[in-house]
């Protein structure tokens, strides 16, 4: 019985909140669709919030993934942003 609550409130924790969330507490990747003639200069979390910083793309800029990687003490919880840059 106990393992059956256990599973309920997981699934429950994993499906109540927000994208960002999930992978800053549980690890994971996320993919992030960056504005059309934006490129991501950085970014950071802020407690569960991530924010990121873009400005416009040069004409000659090509588009590209750029990848936003937590090395954790201990290795267990490691969290992945893509942010996937496009013209």
């Amino acid at each position: 019985m106990k393992k059956l609550i256990l599973s309920i409130c997981a699934l429950f924790a994993l499906t109540a909140c927000t994208e960002n969330i999930r992978t800053r507490t549980f690890g994971g990747t996320q993919e992030i669709k960056v504005p059309a003639g934006q490129k991501v200069m950085m970014a950071t979390w802020k407690g569960n919030d991530l924010f990121y910083m873009t400005e416009p793309m040069d004409s000659a800029y090509v588009p590209a993934t750029k990848t936003f990687s937590e090395s954790s003490n201990w290795g267990v919880i490691e969290s992945t942003v893509k942010f996937v840059e496009s013209r």
